[in-house]
């Protein structure tokens, strides 16, 4: 039973990465079409990093990924903060509530978000759809991923160290900055990594509220991928996912320093 159980697991994993090192092994095949290996190169990488449109493209996708990862790093560790050192009416709502981001369809955020956002702009001439209200849309589900995460660090927090500081005289804003914030730091820091590798490879959201010259890679890859994969296509997929497997690395090396494991 254990061996079935073991062959089990590793045919769920194979099913599940297999395709992603294909693609990895496929960005460095001399062939330009096919999956028929002609030779090694890097070829196709030397091709993505001199392409002018791809790395204006990684720059709005990094331009988005860092100011809506602030952004929801910030309001989200705020929340944490308040939902569990805080009591105020409709606080078991609002718990409930951060699930909605995290478990509703992908489109059906995305549609909502240019439904709003369009709304806006026949009432009051604004947002016009560009980077901006992409970061706003990455903002609304990032949110719930940090606080989650924030929370959860934060109810494994002691409240008499907070307590026995504000004896000693600190004010509220003083305790959060010198004692609560240095103790939950693993917990921001992964909350901070985890929306950003989010916000790094969305394609649904991003696809409904971006504008003209708002493309971002995934969008990039999206249109690529409609006339024919090619190698660099492969690369910089590699890339992205190389990328977003670094960061959630990072975010459990932290975690896993703060302690919970």
């Amino acid at each position: 039973m254990k061996r079935l159980l073991a062959v089990y697991s590793w045919a769920i994993f194979a099913f599940l990465y297999l395709p992603i090192l294909v693609i990895a092994v496929l960005s460095f095949n001399r062939s330009r079409f096919g999956v028929s290996w002609t030779g090694f190169t890097l070829d196709w990488y030397n091709r993505l990093f001199a392409n002018e449109r791809v790395l204006e493209y990684l720059g709005n996708t990094l331009v988005v990924a860092v100011v809506s990862t602030a952004l929801a790093t910030t309001i989200g560790t705020l929340l944490a903060v308040g939902l569990v050192r805080y009591e105020f009416r409709l606080k078991s709502l609002l718990r409930y509530l951060l699930y909605v981001p995290v478990v509703v369809p992908d489109v059906v955020m995305g549609i909502s978000l240019l439904l709003l956002f369009n709304t806006l702009r026949d009432a009051i001439g604004w947002p016009r759809l560009s980077l901006l209200t992409i970061i706003l849309a990455h903002v609304s589900f990032q949110v719930a991923y940090v606080t989650l995460v924030v929370r959860a660090r934060l109810m494994l927090l002691d409240p008499a160290l907070e307590e026995a500081a504000q004896d000693l005289g600190a004010t509220g804003w003083r305790t959060f900055r010198e004692v609560t914030l240095p103790l939950i730091s693993p917990g921001v820091v992964s909350g901070a990594l985890l929306a950003f590798s989010l916000s790094l490879d969305d394609f649904v959201v991003t696809f409904f509220t971006s504008g003209s010259g708002s493309t971002t890679l995934p969008l990039y890859i999206y249109g690529k991928v409609k006339t024919g994969i090619t190698p660099d296509i492969h690369a910089l997929s590699t890339l992205m996912v190389g990328s977003t497997i670094l960061v959630l690395l990072l975010g459990w090396l932290f975690w896993r320093k703060g302690g919970t494991k």
